[in-house]
């Protein structure tokens, strides 16, 4: 959202309003916005006992839901009828990311992933009391999704849209990780930052989807979300190496955000990141803390 001259008011101004009921695409001045219907005190909205953070949990049930609903559905019904065809499948997902980023990002932040969650709060960007409530939400959107193909479907085996890796289990951590890592360094990229388009967003974060499905999918199953490999295995009863899309994408997601922190700074001067100021002295001294 980054601009300059006339256009960087009205910039300001829709950040602004995305921090106001956004806690999962914040800013760099997101911390100084006090949340509605909190006051000043982060203790009073600490498990969002407001009507304002109990609409962004709900954002986040009903996107999750809608994320696991369309995508795992696509990959139903081409087990199925082998109508929707891989590409499709790929195209799916990466649809249905940017559509609910459009949707509620304005108000939960459009998460629809506890991996995404966690990485931003290790970032300081989304509070830490606030991480269980968001990946409960998100949980649950998924076992209700899931659940409701199940409804549709059938229980089948065959028809299982969960994730189970085809490969070693190392190869699919390996992926996993990656994936995630480039889904969070591309959302740190479009989300936190005000040098960039925050209007592009949501394409750039479905294209993102959409290619790592296209890359990892046939291997890992390309879930970069452990809701999404949760809400299948817990309705379906199959937990074959669910441990790989629980650690793979938390870790990767964690590792993309503080990348993307590493080299936010580089439009500054060396001599200017090197002082008491820089990423990793700062990151030091909140340890300290």
């Amino acid at each position: 959202m980054g601009g300059s001259g006339e256009n960087s008011t009205a910039d300001g101004m829709q950040g602004r309003s995305m921090e106001e009921g956004n806690t999962g695409f914040p800013r760099d001045e997101e911390r100084s916005i006090p949340h509605p219907g909190c006051g000043n005190s982060d203790e009073g909205c600490a498990f969002g006992l407001s009507v304002p953070f109990f609409q962004k949990i709900m954002a986040e049930v009903f996107s999750t839901y809608f994320v696991i609903f369309a995508g795992c559905g696509s990959v139903t019904v081409n087990l199925s009828k082998g109508s929707v065809t891989f590409p499709g499948v790929c195209i799916v997902w990466g649809l249905v990311v940017m559509v609910m980023v459009y949707s509620v990002g304005h108000i939960s932040g459009a998460h629809f992933n506890p991996a995404v969650t966690i990485a931003f709060a290790t970032c300081r960007r989304f509070p830490w009391k606030q991480v269980p409530v968001y990946v409960s939400a998100q949980l649950l959107g998924a076992i209700l999704a899931s659940g409701t193909l199940r409804l549709l479907f059938g229980g089948k085996r065959e028809l299982f849209a969960g994730t189970i890796p085809t490969g070693s289990d190392v190869q699919s951590l390996v992926l996993e990780f990656i994936i995630s890592f480039l889904l969070m360094f591309v959302i740190s990229g479009v989300a936190t930052d005000n040098r960039a388009i925050g209007e592009l967003a949501g394409i750039a974060v479905g294209a993102t989807v959409l290619l790592n499905v296209l890359i990892a999918g046939p291997i890992s199953g390309a879930s970069m979300n452990p809701a999404r490999s949760l809400g299948p295995a817990i309705v379906g009863n199959r937990y074959r190496g669910i441990w790989l899309y629980i650690v793979g994408p938390i870790c990767g997601a964690v590792a993309g955000a503080w990348a993307y922190n590493l080299i936010r700074f580089t439009n500054k001067p060396l001599r200017e990141i090197t002082k008491s100021t820089s990423f990793l002295k700062s990151f030091g001294r909140s340890n300290s803390n």
